[in-house]
């Protein structure tokens, strides 16, 4: 890995991992660390190039941020976690989940997408218009490019076919707002492609983790409780 993660860190217990979403960093989740720490060690991370964490020679994808997790992981020494992605970082732990099943106890997938198609037109449209004029501005100068990277994010990716979370036998939780940037067809397909898993759709916009925050922790702790007995063996 060719940079280190800018993390928060805070509590004991189980390993908590939280993900942000675009362009933000792990100051995203001021609601959750202090929460989820009264019975968890949480880390809250901010992703390459996001946030304290520099953004390094690696490509600027979502598969290499799964990369980064993994390397996270290694420094320092976890073996398992439950990880609590939003967004972009949904998609990371989505990723990452796939790649490396037993590496993950339990996740949580905050307004998640597995296509670019899964957000909303109103939404994905003005964002599609802003990645090639700012593409278009990046041949000319080098300062354009970090935003042209950012929204590439959100236009060309990820890229998960619903078949593949057939795969995934830990216990997931869905969940999104009633007036989420992503379709509420596509969160409903995300959570019936995943074998037990349990979605919960909770009054608000994409961004419930902090405007919705006491109603989003008290879902996710529920969740955490109920599965507690269900975490996968690592080996």
């Amino acid at each position: 890995m060719d940079i280190r993660l800018h993390y928060l860190e805070k509590g004991k217990g189980t390993p908590l991992l939280l993900l942000h979403g675009n362009g933000e960093s792990a100051e995203y989740f001021e609601h959750q660390i202090s929460f989820f720490s009264e019975k968890n060690h949480v880390y809250a991370l901010d992703t390459r190039g996001h946030g304290k964490s520099p953004r390094g020679e690696a490509p600027f994808t979502l598969e290499q941020f799964a990369l980064d997790l993994e390397a996270f992981m290694d420094e320092k020494g976890l073996e398992q976690a439950d990880i609590l992605g939003f967004s972009d970082g949904a998609n990371i732990a989505l990723l990452f989940a796939l790649r490396h099943p037993r590496r993950v106890g339990r996740l949580i997938l905050n307004g998640a997408n597995l296509f670019p198609k899964g957000v909303k037109n109103s939404v994905q449209l003005p964002i599609v218009m802003g990645y090639l004029m700012v593409s278009l501005i990046a041949l000319f100068s080098k300062k354009a490019v970090p935003n042209k990277e950012m929204l590439g994010l959100m236009v060309t990716q990820p890229h998960i076919d619903p078949e593949e979370l057939l795969s995934l036998q830990m216990p997931v939780l869905v969940i999104a707002g009633t007036r989420d940037m992503i379709r509420l067809s596509h969160t409903q397909l995300i959570a019936r492609s995943i074998p037990g898993s349990k979605l919960v759709i909770l009054e608000g916009d994409h961004f419930i983790a902090s405007r919705k925050w006491e109603a989003f922790n008290k879902s996710v702790d529920a969740f955490l409780l109920e599965t507690e007995n269900r975490i996968q063996p690592q080996n």
